[in-house]
């Protein structure tokens, strides 16, 4: 073989060497930006779940405590029918004064794990805050609340239970034959 030849066949060697690394730089580039651009989504896709985490832990936080006051509040429904029906007569006793003070108490505590009472006296009938036991007559706006049997309670803004409450109905006029 020549010496012309055999460069030639070199070159081409070289050319053929050269296509190949070039091609494989070229699959080599390709893999690494896939693979950026999966890190990347990996990544923002963690950032979101930590988002949604972050979120779920603080609603989890606000009503984590909901099931253990949910359980109180027929004792602190007890408390305020015995301070309702407390005759005038036991009302400067030492043993009242220190039962309104529990009472109090259990009030602190609601305020301060974000408890807060449903108004109803006097309001409009709302089903979300609200569940109607019967209607009675008043010269009230047929649909106001006029009787809260039941107070109602809601915990940041979610009604955890509702007021149990009478409203009002129009006076039936009688017709007379």
């Amino acid at each position: 073989m020549s010496s012309e030849n055999k460069e030639k066949m070199q070159k081409e060697k070289q050319k053929i060497s050269s296509k190949k690394v070039n091609k494989e730089v070229e699959e080599y580039k390709k893999k690494a930006e896939d693979n950026l651009i999966c890190w990347q989504r990996t990544q923002a896709d963690f950032l979101n779940y930590k988002k949604d985490q972050e979120k779920y832990l603080g609603e989890f936080r606000k009503y984590a405590n909901e099931d253990i006051i949910l359980s109180l509040l027929p004792t602190i429904d007890s408390f305020v029918l015995a301070t309702n029906y407390l005759p005038d007569d036991l009302k400067d006793s030492d043993w009242v004064k220190g039962i309104l003070c529990i009472k109090g108490q259990f009030d602190g505590f609601l305020k301060e794990v974000g408890v807060e009472e449903i108004k109803s006296m006097g309001e409009k009938f709302d089903p979300n805050l609200f569940e109607s036991v019967g209607e009675e007559e008043s010269d009230e706006e047929e649909g106001t609340v006029v009787v809260e049997i039941q107070k109602g309670y809601k915990m940041a803004e979610k009604v955890i239970r509702p007021a149990k409450v009478k409203i009002a109905k129009g006076k039936e006029e009688k017709v007379e034959n």
